[in-house]
C-alpha cells in the first residue's frame, strides 16, 4: 500500500461516512496508560478547542460526537463538568486517498503451463498491475488527565469510507463511538479494568 496521495480535515459527512459506510466494518482499537490511576477519575468535560473545530466553530460533526460521548461516559459513572473535569474528551478526524497495487502474474507462470513453453505471448503480453485507490478514514478519541496534561487513553477507528453522501446521521456516530468506546475497559472511580484487557495494539 503507498503512501495517501492527500490529507485533509473531514465534514460531518464524510467523516460520519467513516463510521458507517465500511465494506466490512472500520478497525477499532485502544490503549491505555497501565501506569495512570484511572480511579482518581470521576468527572469529563472537552478540550478547547476541539481537533473537530480547526475552522475556529463547533462543526455539526464535533457536535455529534460530544452528544455521543457523553452518553458513553456518563453509562460509565462519569459525570460531565464544565469547569474542573478530571478527564478532557479530544477528537480527531480524517481522511486519506490511498492506492494499493497488486502486480501482475508473469504471463509464463503456473496458471499458464499448459503451453509448455512450445510459445508464448507477443512482446509487452501480460495482464496489467491490479490498482485499487480508495478513501481511508480515520476517528481517534482521546482522554487527557487534565491536571498532568497527559493522555491517558485513547480509541481509534478506521476503515474505507464507501459513500460519504450517505451516511450523515447521528446514528452513525452513536454506533461509532459505542465501538471506540468498548475498548475502554475502566469506570468511574475504580481502577481496575473491569473488561479483559484487550487493548494492547
Amino acid at each position: 500500500m503507498k503512501a495517501f496521495k492527500a490529507l485533509k480535515w473531514v465534514t460531518a459527512g464524510s467523516m460520519t461516512a467513516l463510521l458507517a459506510a465500511c465494506a466490512s466494518g472500520p478497525t477499532v482499537k485502544g490503549d491505555y496508560d497501565h501506569q495512570a490511576d484511572f480511579a482518581q477519575y470521576r468527572t469529563f468535560g472537552y478540550m478547547n478547542p476541539l481537533g473537530t473545530d480547526k475552522a475556529g466553530y463547533s462543526s455539526l460533526l464535533t457536535e455529534r460526537l460530544k452528544d455521543a460521548t457523553r452518553g458513553q461516559m456518563e453509562m460509565r459513572g462519569y459525570a460531565y463538568s464544565a469547569t474542573n473535569p478530571d478527564l478532557l474528551v479530544n477528537f480527531s478526524a480524517k481522511l486519506q486517498q490511498k492506492t494499493q497495487v497488486t502486480p501482475a502474474a508473469p504471463p509464463m507462470g503456473p496458471y499458464y503451463g499448459y503451453r509448455s513453453g512450445f510459445y508464448g505471448g507477443w512482446p509487452g503480453y501480460g495482464w496489467g498491475d491490479d490498482v485499487y485507490q480508495y478513501t481511508e478514514g480515520t476517528l481517534n478519541i482521546d482522554l487527557v488527565d487534565t491536571r498532568r496534561k497527559q493522555l491517558v487513553w485513547e480509541g481509534v477507528a478506521v476503515g474505507e469510507v464507501q459513500n460519504p453522501e450517505t451516511a450523515g446521521s447521528p446514528q452513525s456516530v452513536d454506533k461509532a463511538v459505542a465501538e471506540i468506546f468498548a475498548k475502554y475497559p475502566f469506570r468511574a472511580g475504580v481502577a481496575a479494568p473491569q473488561v479483559p484487557d484487550k487493548s494492547k495494539r
